[in-house]
């Protein structure tokens, strides 16, 4: 989504086709689940383009204008909450039908699915768990600066030392994330097993899986990690306060002109 204007349009008008992609490579459908799972798929996007994008572009209308003054961290969070209300909206709508492949779900599928959780595992290990402390620091910061300059433009090296330091004032336990990602991934499966095994009704399902997305949010093993969660979460705010915040005038335009080319795509997907 962030390579352009464009690409979002792109991106979004073959939303269907894209999400059928995404979720065949982890479950691989039989030649019965297909044509339901494309038009069930199909429905949701009708919905969410004719309901929801308009309220997208309001909503990226108000960031838009928040932006030429002085951030807080606090409306960071504010977004986030946002961000989250929208997401669990979406959800909210595709239950029926998310209900509904996992209980047509077979065993050699779930299977697959942990398969693909392993192979998605590995990968993360390969990128996050290597180096010590500052070479782990310098990967998050460049991913923070590469978000940075698509929104804002280049920054000098002042501005990217500031972003710098709230950057690695962030905690950073890679470890901890990959073992947040299995118990999440573990669930799932949990979850999906059950259902195989003891076929409850679709209600209990939808609830079960609702239950699922918003402890996502929470993170799974936020009771005993509360700390690391809280901390990680307010100083991810104050970054991107910060990164706003050392943005010159320029480059909060340059900010304004993205976030209205993502604004005039709302409209224009609407309108289709």
């Amino acid at each position: 989504m962030l390579a352009g204007c464009s690409a979002i349009r792109l991106g979004y008008a073959n939303g269907d086709t894209v999400m059928y992609w995404w979720l065949n490579g982890y479950i691989d459908f039989t030649d019965d689940q297909k044509p339901w799972i494309k038009a069930d798929i199909d429905q949701l996007m009708g919905w969410h383009r004719k309901t929801q994008l308009n309220d997208y572009a309001q909503w990226l209308t108000q960031v838009q204008q928040r932006i030429q003054q002085r951030v807080t961290p606090e409306e960071v969070m504010g977004d986030y909450a946002a961000t989250r209300k929208r997401v669990m909206l979406v959800v909210d709508k595709a239950l029926p039908e998310l209900s509904k492949l996992a209980m047509d779900l077979k065993p050699e599928q779930i299977a697959r699915l942990e398969k693909k959780f392993a192979a998605n595992n590995d990968a993360y290990r390969k990128e996050y768990l290597k180096g010590d402390l500052e070479d782990r620091q310098l990967h998050r910061f460049k991913k923070v600066m590469k978000q940075a300059k698509y929104w804002f433009g280049d920054f000098d090296a002042q501005q990217e030392a500031q972003i710098r330091a709230a950057s690695d004032a962030r905690p950073l336990d890679n470890e901890l994330w990959a073992a947040e990602r299995q118990l999440r991934q573990q669930e799932l499966l949990r979850i999906l097993k059950k259902i195989q095994a003891e076929q409850p009704s679709q209600e209990a399902v939808s609830a079960m899986l609702r239950q699922y997305v918003e402890r996502s949010f929470e993170n799974f093993s936020y009771a005993e990690n509360k700390e690391f969660f809280d901390n990680t979460r307010t100083s991810a705010s104050n970054m991107l306060a910060v990164m706003a915040n050392v943005a010159t005038p320029e480059q909060r335009a340059h900010a304004a002109k993205r976030l209205q080319g993502w604004i005039d795509d709302c409209h224009t997907l609407a309108a289709r």
